[in-house]
């Protein structure tokens, strides 16, 4: 609406002008995407976590941690109910039983337990295996001990 020199508004819109500025940017241009994919779709976080790991050199670690991620998994419900593995050190995995029955049941079985390792993680994550007991608890009590090599039970 502008002002008419005859004495009265001008009802009929004016032209707009274009001016420079961002609309003139290639960078700030609006690209409508239709229903299709788009490269400007976001990805899933699943397709890019790989390439980072790669990226970084994290893939020995990653490893290393899905011996602990995946225990159940790979050794199965029955055994990884009375075992659990402790630590991963230099490809040498300590797995800690739940009785001296169950270590020296696993010893049997070590063979078949690293092969499953072996085939779920790749042949160098795992290459020795360790099992023991519990760790049995320490007799000494009180401030003085006395060290002696002998049975516990006399005196």
């Amino acid at each position: 609406m502008s002002y008419s020199g005859s004495g009265g508004f001008d009802y009929r819109p004016r032209p707009r002008q274009r001016r420079g500025g961002k609309s003139d940017d290639p960078r700030f241009r609006k690209e409508w995407s239709g229903p299709g994919p788009d490269k400007r779709d976001p990805e899933l976080l699943a397709s890019l976590l790989p390439q980072v790991v790669r990226k970084n050199g994290w893939t020995r670690k990653v490893a290393d941690a899905s011996v602990f991620g995946r225990w159940e998994a790979i050794v199965g419900p029955e055994i990884a109910g009375h075992c659990r593995p402790e630590q991963l050190e230099h490809g040498e995995l300590l797995v800690v039983a739940e009785s001296t029955a169950w270590a020296t049941q696993l010893r049997l079985f070590s063979r078949q337990i690293h092969g499953k390792l072996a085939a779920a993680l790749g042949p160098s994550v795992v290459k020795r295996l360790k099992i023991v007991g519990p760790k049995q608890p320490t007799r000494s009590f009180g401030p003085r001990r006395v060290r002696f090599n002998g049975s516990r039970d006399t005196f």
